[in-house]
């Protein structure tokens, strides 16, 4: 019988489906045990993780029977591609599973960061009325949003945000100026640094590479408009976070919500520590009950389909021995 680790923490449905057909280790320990992840491997023949797993070279090396790596997300900045690639493995991420969570924490944080008044429950509790000092909020209705990385889950976010009566641009240069989806989503195309100056609020959708660490830095968030938020559930290291801190101190930047980190957990004495009027959350902004089940179930369903199509390749090593 084919064998499955998951690593990391998985809906107990699909888990369970998986056991139907596949002998299945389900250990979301092993993601921070690398010893025992690895014995675990030696006879696997599919690897299912999240974000924090890192499925690397050295890590393939100790196993020779693996065929395919899910991940429970969407970003593959943890899986060398290349590795698995030579190896013959494929990889299965849950695109599109999650997208409907992150676009509403997307909308959700820019609402209470124009809107900033939710932080006030223990003065109000405490006898304090800072009523005045609160009723200069702003609303999302006319507020221009700027779309960094226009995929699936920038495209959603769009579509919520015009339907709050948000004027949207977009900027993504994997797609051509007359794309549809520009049309569809009733977003604007422009250059990023047009993006930015245009933006009251600013949000974040596009991967991890050496084009984009840092695509938000120091002089970049000083071209934004004075009262800008910036909302990055992307990946940590697109944003400069000492930058950020900095314009936040300084009043440049109105607020911020970062959901992703350059490292996670957050390091012990980040500048993000003690900045204002920022929103920090642990990489959960794709994480509810229900995206949790879409995307437990549609790894688990290609990782299946993966497997049952690889039955000549395994038939082939055992002739083989």
């Amino acid at each position: 019988m084919k064998r499955v680790v998951i690593s990391e923490f998985m809906d107990t449905a699909a888990v369970d489906r998986l056991r139907d057909e596949f002998e299945v280790q389900y250990d979301p320990s092993l993601v921070d045990t690398p010893a025992a992840l690895r014995e675990a491997l030696g006879d696997a023949h599919a690897l299912i993780v999240r974000n924090r797993t890192q499925v690397s070279a050295a890590l393939l090396d100790g196993a020779p029977r693996l065929l395919a790596v899910g991940r429970l997300g969407v970003g593959l900045d943890n899986i060398d591609l290349d590795a698995c690639a030579a190896r013959g493995m494929s990889v299965h991420p849950a695109t599109g599973a999650n997208a409907q969570a992150v676009a509403e924490y997307v909308i959700a944080t820019a609402l209470m960061l124009l809107r900033g008044a939710y932080s006030s429950s223990a003065e109000v509790a405490n006898g304090s009325w800072p009523r005045t000092a609160l009723s200069n909020g702003r609303e999302l209705a006319g507020a221009t949003l700027a779309v960094i990385g226009f995929g699936g889950i920038g495209q959603l976010v769009a579509r919520l945000a015009r339907g709050m009566g948000m004027q949207v641009v977009g900027h993504d240069p994997q797609l051509a100026q007359d794309a549809p989806c520009w049309r569809e989503t009733g977003a604007r195309p422009v250059s990023l640094d047009d993006a930015l100056r245009a933006a009251d609020v600013i949000t974040l959708h596009v991967p991890l590479l050496p084009t984009t660490r840092n695509l938000l830095d120091g002089a970049r968030l000083a071209t934004l408009r004075k009262g800008a938020v910036v909302i990055n559930t992307a990946r940590g290291g697109i944003v400069d976070e000492a930058a950020l801190a900095a314009a936040l101190h300084a009043g440049h930047i109105a607020g911020a919500a970062l959901d992703v980190f350059a490292d996670e957990p957050l390091a012990a004495g980040s500048p993000l520590a003690n900045a204002p009027n920022l929103i920090l959350t642990p990489h959960i902004a794709g994480l509810t009950v229900q995206s949790n089940e879409r995307v437990s179930s549609l790894v688990a369903a290609r990782v299946k389909a993966a497997l049952c199509a690889a039955e000549p390749v395994l038939a082939e090593r055992e002739e083989r021995g």
